[in-house]
């Protein structure tokens, strides 16, 4: 059977872990050579490299801190250096609500703000300032959003970061009319609760118990959503099956 991304290069922020390395790996099956980025767990990261050379793919590593300018500009120029052609971005880095202690909008602070801003806004911004351009030389390219169903629930006390997901898709939907014309495809894929860290955090902070295993009961179909979830959908979105879906917020929260 023949791989559904054969030939194509990807570059996934927050790829050592959680949604983004399950993406890696599912992308890495499919054919698709790597660029994982991770922020601070280089060794969790070379783990996914070794996997996905390991299935006859090209893979390296980028550490790099999303939420600095600097940083992503760095990031952009070594991945374009390491890579012939860059036609995937899955913009998945993010910070949750519990980072900063879940304050109302009111409590919240500068550097509160800033801290979600700076990666789940900024981040991808400077990213795709930086690569935009140089993907649109592909035959076909695509950018994925990663989002949440917070922009949409707006529940107290994820207000900061509800905010900054919000600020994200805005951006994704007028880059995906903008980028058209290029042959790009710009999509937003929201996840609900995931089996992650993150997920687990949020678990905890919102008395669902204290484990993911505990909100397993209360969840859609009796599960908590996986990586390899959300994997599929990118998967979808990025193979020739979704060559026809541009500009739009796919919900993988189990209805």
């Amino acid at each position: 059977m023949k791989q559904r991304l054969s030939g194509r290069t990807a570059l996934i922020t927050g790829a050592s872990r959680g949604i983004g390395r399950g993406i890696a790996e599912r992308f890495a099956a499919e054919g698709a050579n790597l660029a994982i980025h991770c922020v601070s767990n280089e060794e969790a990261a070379l783990e996914v490299a070794e996997i996905a050379k390991k299935l006859g793919v090209q893979a390296r590593v980028y550490k790099a801190d999303i939420g600095d300018q600097i940083e992503c500009r760095r990031l952009a120029d070594e991945v374009s250096r390491d890579f012939e052609q860059l036609d995937i971005l899955i913009n998945n880095a993010g910070v949750g609500s519990t980072s900063i202690q879940r304050p109302t909008i009111s409590d919240a602070t500068d550097i509160q703000w800033h801290k979600l801003m700076s990666v789940n806004f900024w981040g991808p911004v400077w990213l795709c300032r930086a690569l935009v351009p140089h993907m649109r030389q592909a035959v076909r390219s695509d950018v994925i959003m990663m989002s949440s169903i917070a922009t949409r629930s707006l529940a107290p006390n994820f207000g900061v970061y509800a905010v900054s997901k919000t600020a994200l898709e805005a951006m994704a939907h007028t880059l995906a009319r903008e980028e058209k014309p290029h042959g790009m495809r710009v999509n937003i894929i929201a996840p609900g609760l995931v089996d992650t860290d993150m997920g687990e955090s949020v678990v905890a902070a919102t008395g669902r118990g204290s484990s993911l295993r505990d909100a397993d009961a209360s969840s859609p179909f009796g599960f908590v959503c996986t990586p390899a979830d959300i994997a599929a959908t990118a998967l979808h979105l990025c193979s020739e099956d979704g060559r026809y879906i541009t500009n739009q917020r796919i919900q993988v929260s189990g209805g």
